[in-house]
């Protein structure tokens, strides 16, 4: 195997896709809720777009278990983003983490983590997180300079 072999996947985009039991549900929650419009879609399937990353719904039969998280946005005001999408509706979730910092969350649903990756030199994260209206658990992250 020559080093292209190896590196295949290293070259390619990453792109999430998320399962949802009822496609207009999930349509209406990331429309509302989020402030997201589908920049593409195709029977059974919706593409949406954030900062030049894909993610999809599709239709499927199965349910998320939503015990992790499965998709998360790195933004650079939590505080802001937090309260806006409180205004419009969405419940953040009570979570425990290694690394916690000060027994738990903040009670604007903020985390305070401990550490971060080297490459993106913060010393930790805050962060929060809610489930879209498939069970999906996604969320939002700050890094901590």
């Amino acid at each position: 195997m020559n080093a292209d072999d190896r590196d295949l996947l290293a070259r390619g985009r990453v792109a999430t896709r998320l399962p949802a039991q009822n496609l207009d549900r999930a349509r209406r929650f990331y429309s509302e809720r989020l402030g997201l419009e589908p920049v593409d879609e195709r029977p059974g399937g919706l593409l949406y777009r954030c900062g030049g990353a894909d993610f999809a719904l599709f239709e499927s039969a199965g349910a998320s278990p939503g015990t992790f998280t499965q998709m998360a946005w790195e933004v650079d005001d939590i505080d802001a983003v937090v309260t806006e999408l409180k205004q419009r509706g969405v419940v953040f979730e009570r979570v425990d983490l290694p690394g916690q910092l000060g027994g738990g969350q903040s009670g604007d649903g903020i985390v305070e983590i401990d550490g971060n990756y080297p490459s993106k030199g913060a010393r930790g994260e805050r962060g929060a997180w809610f489930r879209d209206s498939e069970g999906n658990m996604l969320g939002i992250g700050q890094p901590v300079v």
